[in-house]
């Protein structure tokens, strides 16, 4: 049996105002406008599920819950593996996986490992679409970095095109558990994460992937 559909918090308020306003529109058609009105009240049932959709929250359990396994911390596609240098934290050569996060995908970022929350950062800047190679140092961003008590990882949440909306729950010294949430990118976007150099990766460019289900790397 399925889970019933569960609606993020970071939507709530937004998905209530949505209701009024089409409401109130579909109602102001039917009342001036009765020859469209059906056409109106289709579109505003369209735009308001596809902006639900957004913001669902599936219940994901890791499948095994071990700190030496890198998670995938977001639904969406695999559009980055190489090495680069992390100039932020590290600030030396670390393994670059990104995923980009459509917006037909899930948007809850989840942690990919548990330990203790090292650093937590928030840049404001730009919304370059998020597959362009500067989107990861010059889009708004938040930075976080989570030591699981034997080495350390990066996990950079950027900003799109669409989606301006960075919410990010962790704070430094905080224990935090694998599989949790730990933050939110309203409409999408992309997830980086920096593994040590020599981590080997368990996906593939343009492999798509499954936040607390799909095995990035072993550490």
């Amino acid at each position: 049996m399925k889970s019933p559909l569960r609606i993020h918090a970071e939507g709530r308020r937004m998905l209530l105002i949505l209701v009024i306003i089409l409401g109130v529109i579909t109602a102001l058609a039917f009342w001036q406008f009765p020859a469209i009105a059906l056409l109106v009240a289709g579109i505003s049932l369209v735009l308001f599920l596809t902006v639900l959709q957004f913001f669902r929250n599936p219940p994901r359990l890791v499948p095994v819950e071990d700190d030496s396994i890198v998670y995938a911390p977001a639904d969406g596609k695999v559009v980055v593996i190489e090495e680069a240098v992390e100039t932020e934290y590290f600030k030396d050569k670390r393994l670059q996986v990104s995923i980009f996060m459509s917006p037909v995908n899930v948007h809850v970022n989840r942690n990919p490992i548990g330990g203790e929350v090292k650093y937590n950062a928030y840049h404001p800047g730009k919304y370059l679409v998020a597959w362009h190679p500067k989107s990861s140092t010059e889009n708004e961003r938040t930075t976080v970095v989570i030591d699981n008590g034997k080495t350390e990882i990066l996990l950079r949440q950027i900003a799109g095109a669409l989606a301006k909306r960075i919410k990010n729950y962790l704070e430094v010294g905080q224990a935090v558990r694998q599989g949790e949430d730990f933050g939110f990118i309203k409409f999408g976007s992309r997830v980086d994460i920096f593994l040590p150099l020599g981590t080997k990766t368990e996906v593939e460019l343009n492999q798509k992937v499954k936040g607390n289900k799909t095995i990035i790397a072993r550490l």
